[in-house]
């Protein structure tokens, strides 16, 4: 019997943050990944402060952001790649109303750094923006494939990874702690984002499963170098790629790509780029999202060894590596979880 500290499920970025807590301490631990891509690699990789929609940061942005900053800065140099790359995000506006409304919260206190004051006007014929462009600045492209490889070859050098899928009957529970298979652990820690659904000992009730959907696109054109923002993002991918999306699909756990979500994407894209294309690909993903828009930490009261790690939407970047401090401080010496992100919390939501 191998002994350690935890064992962790799933390698996306809620299960990269908390291994690197439990790295930083000294715990011993032992990851289980399937191998399977999930939301963190088909996610766009967006890393935004901001609610674009409405003008707004985002929850708790103040204490996410600066230390989600610093934490993938530090991350990329150990992995030895440039996954985090700095990158302002450009808004398109559609109004005069909507250029005075960022106007006025780019004064407000919470969006002060994030909201460039200055407008940009757009000399990209290929682009359709008339009134310019509102600049977001504190932002990145996290380059999902490169941080996920790099981290799994890292965990890999350390022999702390088993690339499997995770067997929920092969885990009993015994004199206060974990038994999986030849491994021995304190505690278990499930950070299995919309694939947590599967897991029996999981509040099936708790998580929403939210699709999106993107479609690559190659134009030559286009000669975008920032993030893109109008009725749907413009991601960068070089060689004349780019990454566009996404939907939002509620209550969909599929992964199959839709016709549907494929029609939406392209009618709102055409609605600002007038330049010629080529799509050359559709992938799904599914954020896991959670009625109240908040996280789900800690474990249920009748299995304190099982840990959850989960309900990050599509905020992940930002909220995870703080979220993943916050919970190792609750695991190992003992600092209560506000009620806000407590995995209890969910025990009396309706289906």
């Amino acid at each position: 019997m191998v002994e350690k500290d935890y064992i962790v499920v799933g390698l996306g970025i809620a299960g990269i943050c908390i291994s690197e807590q439990l790295l930083r301490h000294g715990k011993s631990f032992m990851l289980i990944d399937s191998g399977v891509e999930g939301s963190t690699a088909k996610s766009g990789g967006v890393f935004n402060p901001t609610v674009l929609k409405r003008f707004t940061a985002t929850w708790n942005v103040s204490k996410f952001h600066p230390y989600a900053f610093n934490f993938y800065k530090s991350l990329s140099k150990k992995i030895q790649t440039d996954f985090f790359e700095e990158k302002s995000i450009k808004r398109i506006f559609k109004s005069i109303e909507e250029q005075n409304n960022w106007t006025v919260a780019s004064d407000k206190k919470e969006l002060d750094g994030f909201l460039s004051s200055t407008f940009i006007k757009n000399n990209n014929p290929a682009i359709e923006a008339p009134l310019g462009f509102g600049e977001v600045l504190g932002t990145a492209q996290i380059h999902t494939e490169g941080l996920l490889s790099g981290y799994r070859e890292y965990l890999k050098s350390k022999e702390k990874l088993i690339t499997e899928n995770f067997e929920y009957e092969q885990l009993h529970q015994k004199d206060n702690c974990v038994v999986y298979k030849n491994i021995l652990a304190k505690k278990i820690i499930f950070a299995e984002g919309s694939k947590v659904v599967d897991n029996p000992f999981f509040l099936k009730k708790s998580l929403i499963g939210n699709k999106g959907e993107y479609i690559v696109i190659k134009a030559s054109d286009l000669k975008v170098k920032s993030l893109l923002k109008g009725p749907v993002y413009v991601i960068p991918l070089g060689d004349d790629k780019y990454k566009v999306g996404s939907t939002y699909g509620r209550d969909d756990y599929s992964l199959n790509p839709t016709g549907e979500a494929k029609d939406e994407i392209l009618s709102k894209l055409k609605s600002f780029i007038n330049c010629p294309f080529e799509v050359i690909s559709q992938e799904a993903g599914v954020r896991p999202t959670t009625k109240d828009h908040r996280p789900l930490l800690g474990s249920l009261e009748e299995n304190p060894n099982l840990v959850f790690f989960n309900g990050l939407g599509s905020r992940g970047f930002i909220m995870a590596p703080l979220l993943s401090e916050i919970l190792y401080k609750h695991l190992e010496d003992g600092e209560p979880l506000t009620k806000e992100i407590y995995i209890g919390r969910a025990k009396n939501w309706k289906v």
